[in-house]
């Protein structure tokens, strides 16, 4: 298996491949990242009903399989044409088929992100364990990122597994030494969680969400710890710097809640492509 890792493949066709396949994956990520928030909501609420002596409401089954493909508007249930990453919303011009209603650019927009950046992995690493280790983070870090920007949550379901893939994958491939990983998970998560309370002691309320501790400490695990200064810069560079213009462009108080774990999530992945250079 090693050696199937190792071997030296043409990137004429390594890289239009990891394109296609990104783009299979995107879609994919769009099915998560709409589905997987609203599957948590139900069963949030059905843990408060049953805490309260309630039975929880009834409600169709709902999961990333189940039901197929729909219109969020009217229901229809879409076509396999219309179910193509990118290119049904082309032939669609955007808009469902059934009732016309305006199908969201984001879904597009996630595909075209997944295919360009898993082409870009598979021209920079080549085949070869660090290509899948690369191509793993990142497809977790996008869904992650988009997520939080939509619901400001950072789900356990997703962080604390790539924590611990990110120990595996170290453990397996020696791309970054166990130890190394392992105090890259306990700083990162430590780090964050130390400026929460700080901040809580001063102002009262938290400033950090505990899924952006997990999901640094996810970066840890995959990076080691030497990467951790810089990706917290960047991190919080980003942030101050989408805060601000976010107060400027849309009159946002700097006192409203802005979700981290995209700023995380790109300076994550900005380590992983020049790490050695930070």
């Amino acid at each position: 298996m090693t050696t199937l890792l190792t071997a030296s493949l043409p990137l004429t066709w390594l890289v239009p491949l990891a394109g296609l396949l990104g783009l299979l994956f995107g879609s994919f990520f769009n099915v998560v990242i709409y589905r997987l928030p609203k599957m948590l909501e139900a069963r949030w609420q059905a843990e408060a009903a049953a805490w309260h002596g309630e039975s929880p409401a009834p409600a169709p089954p709902f999961t990333l399989a189940f039901p197929a493909s729909h219109c969020p508007h009217c229901a229809h249930r879409l076509a396999w044409w219309e179910n193509l990453p990118v290119l049904s919303w082309l032939l669609l011009r955007g808009r469902c088929h059934a009732c016309h209603a305006a199908i969201s650019p984001r879904y597009p927009m996630v595909e075209l992100t997944s295919a360009g950046l898993a082409a870009g992995l598979a021209a920079y690493f080549g085949w070869g364990w660090p290509l899948l280790g690369a191509a793993l983070l990142t497809g977790y870090l996008l869904v992650l990122a988009w997520i939080d920007a939509d619901t400001q949550l950072l789900p356990d379901c997703l962080t604390l597994p790539l924590l611990w893939l990110g120990l595996v994958f170290n453990l397996l491939s020696g791309q970054v030494s166990l130890e190394a990983a392992l105090w890259g998970a306990i700083g990162g998560y430590g780090v964050l969680w130390l400026v929460n309370a700080m901040f809580k002691q001063l102002r009262g309320k938290n400033g950090l969400g505990g899924g952006d501790a997990k999901l640094l400490a996810a970066l840890g695990a995959w990076l080691g710890v030497a990467a951790l200064p810089g990706l917290i810069f960047g991190a919080a560079l980003l942030a101050v710097i989408a805060g601000l213009g976010r107060a400027v462009w849309r009159r946002h108080t700097l006192n409203q809640p802005m979700p981290f774990g995209p700023w995380l999530a790109i300076a994550g992945w900005a380590s992983l492509m020049v790490g050695p250079l930070l």
